[in-house]
């Protein structure tokens, strides 16, 4: 019995000093008020608009006069109605929460005070151990010594989490009720004083009804302790609360849910409130938001990666909803780019030797059991590159795929940014190895800005305290391949705008891109650039089923304009190293250039290795754009491989039209034909 009582006593003074010393080492009230807790991240546009808050959020500091009787009563009868007669534990809660424990088997109820959840809230984590439970005990008797219950009870109310990233009653009452905690009503302070047992559970933004019912049980609780009558229980009336509607989550939050991700490797700070600051620009996220709205065919999936010269993004649309659908369609997805990986092709054509002016012959090919035909089901005999770009020619994009090497072809994809991988069975000159938007847009970003690698990045700088503690540095040392490749990929890339099947997104300036279509129409793309700005553009189903009437020269050249004629009209025109070069006329443009896929047709598709299936048909839809119409002109057919007489007769090409086109003045314009691009001997590494 002495031994008992003497380890009694032993425990007593050792818990007594335990106390004494923890309470020596607690900071002050006012440096308690000052302490955030969790970090805190503000994220700007271009123009310093702040554009998302994530993370902790903080209202108004509420001294303990400020803060309404009712809110106060709710919180004691809720969580620790014996808050006022403790000593900062409470020795009946924790005995009837063991009881109740051995009663059903398992922890129901804990016995932690409302000074415990302080201190564990402020100094401790959340894990359920023997340790932290003890020491959490310590601090709460430390604390009951150091401050006043008022204190106390000020300093938990307005640093408690109460969900949806809100700490304190004010940041709660603003963002479930939209005014401060000073105004709080009995209804008001029941939902949030009950919010505390279950943040996520209970939150108003998750479960509107779970909070109402959570707060019906604190009215009850309130009514049992004696500090409302049944009275006033019943005119609180739940049910009648107001509370304000979460605001929609735009398609702003595809680039933030992209960007933010990255500061784990650019940054070490995980304490101070950040500011970062992003390259978005919110007027041409707006517009790419709008046009992927009005564009996308019904049922349909839109998204659109839009970089400057230096591979800021400018806008970054993921889904036609962010709402409906978070998963990014423009980072995430990895879909078949069709004919627009005819790119990479031509690339590595071009950096063999070959020349946007040299003649491949169009005609049947079979190449390793792969036999690819041509969307029109015609051959046209010689034809020059560039009309064979300008028309997406199957046949010849396997024969320069085959002359160049497929695995040439997959190294010039991959080098250009390309991270998914890339097949190199012959059909892959057609893209039927899978990719992203944001890698297919780098990539034609980086023919833009005349071969060197351009690398898509969205923030610029981050702060703390005001403090720059990381700055984006834009690298342009790295070369993918010699200057006169990238302008001759860009004669035929601005030829299959102005004169193939990219006709759709002309905008009356210099405009270089190309489109691409998927089999039985499941994937439309349209990438291209203008003024310094690249922009790429899909179109699709997640469930990958096919879209009638989809493909790159209709839908995705449709947004692409009507985003990139807003997004380029403050910037200078600017024409491209080499002028427009008509393609040759003797062909049969592709099909796709009158509205059918360019890996198929509406009535007639083709399998992924550019085989048709089906039977012929279909004709181009009503809507069709004609942005730049001309006066038809029949070419004579020429051999048998010109168009016939009954056929649709395609615009007269001439050099008015092409002026009208690229918005030059015809006055000033320079001849049509230009020279050929001087090739300078290539350095090592091209």
């Amino acid at each position: 019995m002495k031994a008992a009582f003497g380890v009694a006593v032993l425990a007593a003074v050792a818990l007594g000093v335990a106390v004494y010393m923890a309470e020596g080492q607690l900071p002050s009230f006012e440096e308690l008020k000052s302490s955030p807790n969790g970090q805190m991240v503000r994220v700007h546009a271009a123009d310093g608009t702040v554009i998302v808050s994530l993370g902790p959020s903080y209202g108004e500091w509420l001294s303990y006069d400020r803060i309404p009787a009712v809110m106060r009563d709710a919180e004691i009868d809720t969580e620790d109605r014996r808050f006022y007669s403790h000593p900062g534990v409470d020795p009946i809660g924790i005995g009837r929460s063991i009881q109740v424990r051995f009663q059903r088997g398992h922890w129901v109820q804990g016995g932690s005070t409302i000074t415990q959840q302080l201190a564990r809230n402020v100094f401790l984590n959340s894990q359920k151990k023997f340790g932290r439970k003890f020491r959490e005990a310590i601090l709460a008797l430390a604390l009951e010594r150091r401050f006043t219950k008022q204190q106390i009870l000020e300093l938990y109310l307005n640093k408690v989490y109460f969900g949806g990233g809100a700490y304190g009653i004010d940041a709660a009452s603003r963002k479930f009720f939209g005014h401060g905690a000073d105004r709080l009503s009995l209804g008001e302070a029941a939902v949030i004083a009950g919010l505390v047992k279950a943040p996520s559970h209970y939150s108003p933004s998750a479960d509107l009804d779970a909070a109402k019912g959570r707060a019906g049980v604190v009215l009850s609780l309130m009514r049992r302790a004696g500090d409302i009558t049944a009275t006033q229980a019943g005119d609180a009336d739940i049910g009648n609360v107001s509370f304000t509607p979460e605001p929609r989550q735009n398609s702003v939050r595809y680039f933030t849910d992209w960007a933010l991700p990255q500061l784990d490797t650019l940054i070490d700070e995980k304490d101070r409130p950040l500011d970062v600051w992003t390259t978005l620009d919110l007027s041409m996220q707006g517009d790419a938001d709008d046009a992927i709205r009005r564009n996308a065919p019904p049922g349909a999936q839109g998204a659109l990666v839009s970089l400057d010269r230096d591979g800021a993004v400018r806008a970054m649309v993921g889904g036609t909803d962010y709402v409906a659908s978070i998963y990014n369609r423009a980072t995430q997805a990895v879909r078949q780019p069709g004919s627009s990986f005819k790119l990479f092709v031509y690339l590595a054509a071009l950096e063999s030797g070959r020349k946007p002016e040299d003649t491949e012959v169009d005609e049947p090919v079979t190449i390793a059991g792969w036999s690819p035909r041509n969307d029109s089901r015609r051959n046209s005999g010689p034809v020059t590159l560039r009309t064979a770009f300008a028309y997406s020619l199957n046949t010849v994009a396997a024969k320069l795929g085959q002359g160049a090497g497929f695995q040439t072809v997959a190294d010039m994809a991959r080098r250009f940014g390309i991270t998914t991988p890339v097949n190199t069975h012959p059909s892959m000159v057609l893209g039927t190895s899978e990719v992203r938007l944001i890698d297919m847009t780098r990539a034609f970003a980086s023919v833009a800005d005349k071969g060197v690698a351009t690398t898509p990045y969205g923030i610029t700088r981050v702060t703390a305290d005001g403090q720059v503690i990381y700055e984006h540095q834009v690298d342009r040392s790295h070369v993918l391949v010699a200057p006169y490749v990238a302008a001759e990929m860009t004669d035929l890339l601005q030829t299959a705008v102005n004169t193939g099947t990219g006709k759709a997104a002309q905008i009356g300036r210099p405009v270089a891109g190309k489109t691409g279509t998927t089999s039985s129409s499941k994937d439309g793309w349209f990438l291209g650039f203008s003024s310094g700005i690249t922009t790429g553009v899909w179109m699709g189903r997640d469930d990958n089923r096919a879209i009638p009437g989809l493909h790159g020269g209709t839908a995705p050249a449709r947004a692409f304009a009507a985003y990139m004629s807003r997004a380029v009209a403050s910037r200078p025109v600017e024409q491209f190293d080499t002028q427009v070069t008509l393609p040759d006329m003797q062909v049969e443009p592709d099909d796709e250039a009158y509205g059918r896929p360019d890996n198929g047709s509406m009535g007639a598709f083709v399998d992924e290795d550019g085989n048709p299936v089906g039977q012929d048909g279909g004709t181009a839809p009503a809507d069709t754009p004609q942005p730049f119409a001309a006066p038809p002109a029949a070419p004579p057919a020429q051999d048998g491989v010109g168009p016939a007489a009954t056929a649709t007769v395609p615009p007269r090409l001439d050099q008015d039209w092409i002026d009208r086109v690229t918005g030059r003045d015809r006055r000033d314009a320079p001849p049509v034909r230009a020279p050929r691009v001087a090739r300078p001997q290539a350095p090592d590494g091209y």
